[in-house]
């Protein structure tokens, strides 16, 4: 049950997962602080309305997010959508209906880099997957053609990425991607599990995947998480 992990009263961030195409509205950037008020069933919460700066954040009906749970249990991470927003004895109050199982994770895995990065993939045979659990990646088939789509943000335990095409959830895949490193650029390779797809109401015809990575050497998970520590401290630098 998800009482079992999720209590009122504990933390939770709150990241835009949804509506890619927001990218100039500061909400679908920024993650917000606020607190677990009440779990009313297996598949529903209420949260307080985030605070920034002292003033109320409005965030919209229908909007999905991704959740982060700082649990006495550890660290759980699950998506999200708000379907209300009321007010009682003056608290304003977010109702969310989670949209994905709740996975545990390590903190550094957890934080989401928007970017815009050419992502190439394929469906993934049983003999590369066996190939990566044994730590063979030479097996790869590299003659069979991949299809081309964007990452629109990555973190050191998966990705999201739009294409004009859809996986099933549940399959498991071929992923590559570079990441922009000037002279130190090389390929990323993994194996990567479908958790999430869903058309872009906005963009009929182009499909938003959600990514977990299920096999990846540590030194590259380390480069990507690296990468997006080096990207934000650069952002902060010019904000300053």
């Amino acid at each position: 049950m998800l009482t079992d992990y999720i209590s009122p009263g504990i933390r939770v961030e709150l990241k835009a997962a949804g509506k890619v195409w927001m990218d100039e509205d500061t909400r679908t950037r920024h993650i917000y602080m606020s607190k677990v008020m009440d779990v009313t069933s297996d598949d529903r919460i209420e949260v307080l309305m985030p605070f920034e700066k002292g003033k109320l954040v409005l965030l919209p009906v229908d909007g999905e997010y991704s959740l982060c749970f700082y649990s006495t249990k550890g660290l759980f991470q699950c998506y999200s959508r708000i379907v209300d927003r009321y007010r009682s004895d003056n608290m304003y109050i977010l109702v969310l209906d989670l949209s994905s199982e709740l996975q545990r994770l390590q903190r550094r895995e957890y934080y989401r880099f928007s970017c815009a990065l050419e992502l190439k993939s394929r469906t993934c045979t049983k003999g590369e997957l066996e190939a990566f659990e044994k730590n063979r990646k030479y097996l790869v088939d590299k003659t069979k053609p991949l299809q081309r789509s964007v990452i629109v943000d990555i973190s050191g335990g998966g990705l999201r990425f739009v294409a004009n095409f859809q996986y099933e959830e549940g399959s498991t895949i071929y992923c590559s991607y570079r990441l922009p490193r000037g002279a130190n650029d090389r390929e990323y390779e993994m194996i990567c599990s479908i958790l999430k797809v869903q058309e872009l109401e906005s963009r009929p015809g182009l499909f938003e995947h959600r990514i977990q990575y299920v096999y990846i050497d540590e030194p590259s998970r380390e480069d990507i998480i690296h990468f997006i520590f080096e990207e934000e401290r650069k952002i902060r630098k010019k904000q300053t």
